[in-house]
């Protein structure tokens, strides 16, 4: 059963188990995608034990040619154009993207707000592509870190600030994957992003695929296995 509500001032679409789970897993969507994007993800992650899922729509509406999708912080969709049909996805490592501090802030007030009403004993916050880096960025700035991370086609921005705080890590389970035919965040930068977290101390289950920007089979098992543990 699952429902939506508004929470911390975000929509939110909500699973509810039959019996109190003590796992809370918080997924944050892509840039471009619908808010209920990773519902459907929520029951393909196959966990014995309950567990409530909470999948937040990000604030910012792109409407137009579009449609129903959103996003946490705005990108140059021209620039993105070009270098998609150049064949050679961005190196954004450099960039600090305008909005970053304001998704940070939402998601942070989010995870509070949801400890505070379910008082899970584990948290596990995740994402795909934007909604990957943004649930890095929470982990790596929120005073308290999630307990585990899923990183899914995600990539390294604002990298002198992120490797400054990532020995906050250290010990965390992190899921990373990325697909090598990735046409729009670079596979190299994914793989160079999972190497500093490891250096940092993380514990880094690392799942390269041949595909493209997509969720593969291989990272949903590996999730369930983080979601578990």
């Amino acid at each position: 059963m699952s429902s939506t509500a508004s929470i911390a001032g975000l929509n939110v679409w909500l699973t509810h188990p039959a019996t109190e789970p003590a796992t809370l897993v918080v997924l944050l969507h892509g840039f471009g995608a619908p808010g209920n994007d990773l519902v459907a993800m929520a029951h393909e992650i196959d966990v014995a034990s309950p567990t409530r899922y909470a999948m937040p729509e990000a604030p910012l509406e792109l409407g137009g040619l579009y449609g129903d999708s959103r996003a946490w912080w705005m990108l140059d969709m021209e620039a993105l154009e070009r270098d998609m049909a150049a064949g050679h996805p961005r190196d954004r490592r450099s960039e600090v993207p305008d909005g970053l501090s304001n998704a940070r802030r939402n998601v942070i007030a989010l995870l509070d707000a949801l400890v505070a009403q379910y008082q899970p004993k584990k948290l596990v916050l995740g994402g795909f592509s934007q909604g990957a880096m943004l649930a890095l960025d929470v982990a790596l700035y929120r005073d308290k870190r999630p307990d585990a991370l899923v990183l899914m086609s995600g990539t390294l921005i604002n990298a002198t600030a992120w490797q400054k705080r990532m020995n906050k890590l250290k010990g965390c389970p992190i899921v990373m994957s990325h697909g090598r035919r990735d046409q729009l965040l670079p596979f190299a930068v994914a793989e160079e992003l999972s190497d500093l977290l490891s250096d940092a101390g993380a514990d880094v289950t690392w799942v390269p695929f041949s595909g493209g920007h997509e969720i593969p089979a291989a990272a949903i098992n590996a999730i369930a296995d983080i979601v578990a543990d």
